[in-house]
């Protein structure tokens, strides 16, 4: 399988994905979506900021779930992985309160980022806000 995440362009994670600065991509619900169970070690996942063209990808490199959260949790993986998920310290509290109360969160582990040929995608399917879609080839979105 192949995935695309879709990012927020104000927090800059695509850049820091780059550079190595962020080296895992974090995904936080209410409920599962993709790519909770869907997404293995070996796969690619290609990054694109909002109205931006796909622009990177990168290999996982590991996955770790965590369910049942409660703030206790949260906290604990924001203080443990935060770094590593591009986070400044000084911002931990900014995204505590953003993912305080979801139940759900996937830390997919990334290595060999690369700047890659930019392409567009076609999201027909897949619903507006989805910000993150799994094909068994990004061949299947891109136009």
């Amino acid at each position: 399988m192949e995935h695309l995440a879709i990012m927020k362009k104000s927090w800059g994670f695509t850049q820091k994905i780059l550079s190595g600065e962020k080296k895992i991509e974090s995904r936080w619900y209410k409920t599962t979506y993709p790519p909770w169970n869907k997404i293995r070690k070996g796969e690619f996942v290609y990054f694109k900021n909002s109205g931006e063209p796909v622009s990177l990808k990168a290999e996982v490199d590991r996955i770790i779930q965590f369910s049942s959260l409660t703030p206790e949790k949260v906290k604990h993986i924001l203080d443990r992985y935060g770094k590593e998920d591009g986070i400044n310290r000084r911002r931990v509290p900014e995204f505590f309160e953003l993912f305080k109360d979801k139940k759900y969160c996937i830390l997919v582990f990334l290595k060999n980022p690369e700047e890659i040929e930019p392409f567009e995608i076609n999201k027909g399917g897949f619903g507006l806000m989805a910000s993150w879609i799994t094909v068994n080839n990004i061949t299947e979105i891109k136009f």
